[in-house]
């Protein structure tokens, strides 16, 4: 009797186990884009025809992944299409070029820690678009975080000069356009699903990159060094369609919320290995900005967001 109590509660253990594992990996994997888009920059190759091979190589992936979703589901409508190519331009067209482009200018270690303040970005839009509330311990935890990214940005600025300005400026236009998509996406994720809408936004951003190089760029610049071509399928598949497919498992076995918490562990392991693999420098200032922002985000979290309205 008494192991047959126990199977469910072990059982319910292990599956949250499972979905911590998935959130941590997740999030490991999204932070290692960064690291890879810097050891292309290596090689000579631009953003506008690095974005191009990384979209090349993950299109069939959602292309796949909104035709797996959307079997048996009705159509969309013209309203639906019109709904999904915005989001596919705001959510991952043009937040993927700028983070990329940003990235030829700031350390992969600030990139992170200006995507990590997206969901203060999401909070101040809801604020300004629709007249939202602030808790006061959300601002406390803006106040923090940003103050955390001011510390690593001034490091940078000694050092790189208007160069991490304008590279700090585009990564953080790409947060606020991934922010837009939040923003906007909820009522077509209930309707559409949120694995078919991601598929198929994604879908379109890929062919609007792919549009991109054709139109910027002579068909002679498709010619990189073939360690662009491997980072670019890595980068596609490792830190574009695996974290997908393992947030959504780890949201599925744990929720957003913890899903979320985990997703902490994405600057660090950005600013390890950007040390190990890029020799970008570990400084106090680094890892204390780096404390700051994810202290920060923290108690923004677990502030109750004020109801809607």
């Amino acid at each position: 009797m008494p192991s047959t109590n126990a199977t469910p509660a072990h059982t319910a253990q292990r599956h949250r186990a499972t979905g911590l594992t998935f959130a941590v990996l997740g999030a490991m994997a999204f932070s290692g884009k960064a690291i890879i888009v810097k050891l292309a920059y290596r090689h000579g190759v631009d953003a506008v025809t690095l974005i191009m091979y990384r979209m090349l190589f993950a299109l069939p992936i959602f292309a796949a992944m909104a035709w797996w979703a959307s079997r048996g589901k009705p159509p969309l409508t013209r309203k639906d299409w019109l709904g999904v190519l915005g989001l596919g331009v705001s959510g991952y067209y043009l937040a993927s070029f700028l983070d990329f482009a940003g990235l030829a200018y700031v350390s992969a270690s600030l990139e992170r820690l200006i995507l990590y303040l997206n969901p203060t970005i999401v909070l101040m839009l809801g604020w300004l678009l629709y007249g939202r509330g602030i808790r006061w311990g959300q601002a406390l935890g803006m106040a923090i975080s940003y103050g955390g990214v001011v510390l690593v940005f001034g490091t940078e600025l000694q050092g790189q000069g208007t160069q991490a300005v304008w590279g700090a400026v585009l990564v953080l236009g790409s947060a606020i356009s991934y922010a837009l998509y939040l923003v906007y996406s909820g009522q077509m994720v209930q309707r559409l699903g949120a694995l078919r809408l991601v598929g198929l936004a994604t879908s379109v951003a890929c062919i609007l990159c792919l549009l991109q190089f054709v139109l910027l760029r002579p068909w002679s610049a498709a010619a990189v060094a073939p360690e662009v071509l491997w980072l670019s399928v890595l980068n596609a598949t490792l830190c574009t369609a695996a974290p997908v497919l393992l947030v959504m498992l780890a949201i599925e076995r744990i929720g957003a919320g913890a899903a979320a918490q985990m997703g902490m562990v994405g600057p660090m392991s950005t600013i390890l290995m950007g040390a190990w693999l890029l020799d970008e420098p570990l400084t106090w200032t680094v890892l204390g900005g780096t404390a700051l922002v994810l202290v920060g985000i923290f108690v923004f979290t677990q502030t109750p967001r004020p109801p809607a309205g």
